[in-house]
């Protein structure tokens, strides 16, 4: 992703990016999408953002919420980013999996907020009511309520 944000003409970048995206797309038909998806629907749906950017400003706060849900997963999720896991707990290892994330977000330029996208009062109650009401949600691999979604929209500010 990296290559390609940095060099739109690398086409084998391109290449992998388009075959990536194609396995997730497929691998989102097998495990549910999860809150993820279903907060980013309301920011798409109210205030215009697109999709892609609501995710990933999302996909941090999200995943830190769902960490405890399997510490091994993230902990291999970290290292196949290229994070030096050895010699950390399993808990560490895993948050470096958040790190990694986040600097992946930074480096191909996703704004870190709402409000660098102009979002100014939002209405996170409103939208954590859809958002538990979302098809995703049910996927989400820790079950939250209201009060958890506004907490992780209030964290995007």
């Amino acid at each position: 992703m990296r290559k390609a944000v940095a060099n739109g003409d690398n086409l084998e970048a391109r290449e992998n990016m388009a075959n990536a995206q194609l396995l997730a797309g497929m691998a989102f038909n097998n495990g549910g999408l999860g809150f993820v998806h279903a907060m980013a629907h309301q920011l798409g749906g109210m205030y215009d953002m697109p999709h892609g950017v609501a995710n990933a400003i999302l996909l941090p706060h999200v995943e830190r919420f769902n960490l405890t849900s399997n510490l091994e997963r993230f902990a291999r999720m970290a290292e196949v980013m290229g994070e030096k896991i050895e010699g950390l707990s399993v808990r560490q290892a895993a948050e470096k999996c958040i790190d990694a994330i986040e600097q992946l977000s930074k480096d191909v330029g996703i704004p870190s907020s709402i409000s660098e996208m102009g979002i100014k009062d939002p209405d996170f109650e409103s939208m954590a009511k859809s958002a538990l009401l979302d098809g995703n949600a049910g996927t989400n691999p820790i079950k939250g309520t209201e009060k958890d979604i506004v907490k992780i929209f209030e964290k995007i500010v």
